[in-house]
């Protein structure tokens, strides 16, 4: 592998942008920045993904057609968290949702099935899972953390988040511990506006910085900034966490001691994007002390990026030591992580979703189902009026696909007879007032809400809906049960995948 001293100033630039395209096999858009631009990594999302022969088909590509240009190997990342937050769902072993695991109340199983997991993604050509969520979950009204952390409490957060590490980087992926210094409790989505976590410095030492310090102490290889303002550390009001010096510098380096790399969130959300600009925000962020600027949709940003780091190096603004302080950090990280690629099978799918690994994750989702009070059972015999919230429209979240396996597909399965009506996240007068009159005459009636708690118009119509007659599934929040208290039954598995659905069928059909 080239060394520093052997890299061109614009390649060195080039390693330090991860970005993401659109397609299931490399398009003109990353095989430019491949070749022309010598970019050092790819982040994939569902977007690029169908079936694992696919996806290690794709990862395949993408570092042959870097292995034109450098013999420096790409990093290739994903979200695969578990729950709500996974990427790949064909043909991989499914993972709960952080909180889930939690619930669910072993932490040798979490390690254990994190590790499987990214065994798998291994496999399919992965280098980078950006987990384990170290935020804790302290605040309900939290539209972006939620489920995806281990708990709302620092033991239970740090107790499980330290599992998931130790399962993800002995599978031989770097680990990434996010989003710091801590998004748990916050109330505005980042991906739409610019947080803020307002405590002072005794307040956020005890609990937002608690687990990024295990983190750091147990080895995590890298960690991802968010984009929140801590008024705590940064004195200017619309500089986030991700564009801070003294955050990502002070904090982060000198005070916490993290060698390792710092990724950005992506660039392109709206806390960045429509506030300082995404090209001018990664050269501050790279300014305050990150190492991969995450820039996951448009080549003319990821190109505007690239050249004006260049720009800023030539005209003196930053220097060509810090431009290689990050790259030998990363170069470092691809030395100890980066897969053999052309050692990869090129169909995994007979190695991923092992037996034992799919009997782990269907006794772990079993376990943390979680009820509410009284939990009646469905009568088989009696039909069922289904009610399902789901997402429409594409955050960094929340990623927008046809979705055939909502809960209808475990009741149907199960010899019910189910109806079943799909709405948006708010749904309109007229859809309330449709579905009210359906569950009128209704004799079962099952709503699978989605962050309920947070949206006024599904309150609207569980208002609407006949309690006493109605289960009420918490399809992520779990705070949506705390709305109705008379309901038949009050459940949730803290997310709405396929996994988690069956295992509340299961709890449905029978207590």
């Amino acid at each position: 592998m080239m060394t520093l001293d052997q890299l061109s100033l614009e390649q060195k630039i080039g390693q330090l942008l991860m970005v993401g395209f659109d397609g299931l096999t490399p398009n003109a858009h990353i095989e430019h920045l491949l070749r022309q631009r010598q970019v050092g990594g790819v982040i994939l999302f569902r977007r690029n993904v169908d079936q694992p022969r696919q996806i290690a088909a794709l990862n395949r590509a993408l570092q042959q057609i870097n292995a034109e240009r450098s013999d420096i190997p790409l990093l290739i990342g994903i979200d695969q968290e578990g729950g709500m937050v996974a990427r790949i769902e064909n043909g991989v072993t499914p993972l709960p949702s952080a909180l889930a695991f939690q619930a669910a109340g072993s932490v040798d199983d979490c390690e254990t099935l994190t590790r499987y997991a990214n065994e798998e993604l291994r496999q399919l050509g992965f280098t980078v899972n950006f987990v384990p969520d170290v935020d804790v979950n302290n605040n309900p009204r939290n539209p972006v953390i939620g489920v995806r952390a281990f708990g709302e409490t620092v033991e239970q957060v740090i107790t499980y988040s330290l599992a998931a590490l130790r399962g993800v980087q002995a599978a031989g992926l770097a680990a990434t511990a996010k989003h710091f210094p801590g998004h748990g409790d916050t109330d505005v989505d980042s991906h739409l506006g610019l947080p803020r976590v307002p405590h002072d410095r005794a307040r956020l030492d005890a609990v937002e910085l608690a687990p990024f310090r295990a983190a750091i102490a147990a080895g995590v290889d890298t960690v991802m900034t968010s984009h929140v303002v801590f008024p705590a550390f940064e004195p200017d009001p619309n500089t986030p966490a991700t564009m801070s010096h003294a955050v990502l510098t002070g904090l982060l380096r000198e005070e916490l001691g993290f060698e390792g790399v710092v990724f950005t969130d992506c660039l392109e959300m709206d806390a960045i994007a429509k506030g300082p600009g995404t090209v001018a925000g990664a050269v501050a962020a790279f300014k305050a002390g990150a190492d991969i600027l995450l820039i996951s949709h448009t080549q003319a940003r990821q190109e505007g990026f690239l050249d004006a780091l260049l720009a800023a190096v030539q005209q003196g603004e930053i220097s060509e030591s810090r431009i290689d302080q990050s790259v030998a950090r990363i170069l470092a990280l691809k030395t100890a992580r980066a897969t053999n690629w052309q050692q990869l099978p090129v169909d995994p799918t007979a190695q991923l979703a092992q037996p034992q690994a799919l009997a782990l994750s269907q006794d772990v989702h079993r376990r943390a189902v979680t009820t509410v009070g009284q939990c009646a059972v469905l009568n088989p015999a009696q039909p069922v009026l289904l009610i399902t919230l789901e997402v429409r429209e594409r955050t960094e979240m929340d990623e927008v696909e046809p979705r055939t396996d909502t809960l209808a597909a475990p009741l149907l399965a199960a010899g019910l007879t189910v109806q079943e009506v799909r709405l948006p996240l708010a749904p309109g007068a007229a859809d309330i007032a449709s579905v009210a009159q359906l569950a009128a005459q209704a004799e079962q009636v099952v709503m699978v809400s989605y962050n309920a708690i947070l949206q006024p118009a599904q309150q609207q119509l569980l208002a609407q809906l006949p309690a006493h007659r109605l289960w009420l599934v918490a399809g992520r929040l779990p705070y949506d049960l705390g709305l109705l208290d008379n309901a038949r039954g009050r459940l949730t598995v803290f997310a709405n995948r396929p996994a988690a659905l069956a295992a509340i069928a299961e709890r449905l059909l029978k207590p």
